[in-house]
């Protein structure tokens, strides 16, 4: 019994050694609905750089399609750990013309921001 007592008592403070914040997974960083795959879009990986103090995320899309696909966008930023940055961008929209690319791109001037992610949509 006090072995079983022990064990639990060491799996519950195994669970309390773990880093503030949100886990977040870092490989997800565009999220995208189904229909903007189907409809020919398709993302690049977001790039983060320094604009003028300021942080910058941009990202390529490319459109392998005869005609050109109008896409909304929001671009999501996150502190060192996984916590939402206010003010939340707008929404926004970009007509990626047929058969070419398109940059979108966000840029946050919060001195926390480490990373983003991009929701697409229809």
């Amino acid at each position: 019994m006090r072995f079983l007592i022990a064990c639990a008592m060491l799996l519950c403070l195994a669970g309390c050694s773990t880093k503030p914040g949100i886990a977040l997974n870092n490989q997800q960083t565009v999220i995208m609905e189904s229909p903007v795959l189907t409809a020919g879009i398709i993302p690049g990986e977001p790039s983060l750089s320094n604009d003028e103090g300021r942080q910058k995320a941009t990202l390529t899309l490319s459109n392998n399609q005869s005609k050109p696909i109008q896409i909304h966008y929001v671009f999501y930023w996150y502190d060192k750990q996984g916590l939402d940055l206010l003010p939340f961008a707008a929404p926004r929209t970009i007509t990626v013309p047929a058969n070419s690319d398109a940059d979108i791109y966000s840029l946050n001037g919060n001195l926390d921001a480490y990373s983003v992610r991009v929701h697409l949509y229809l």
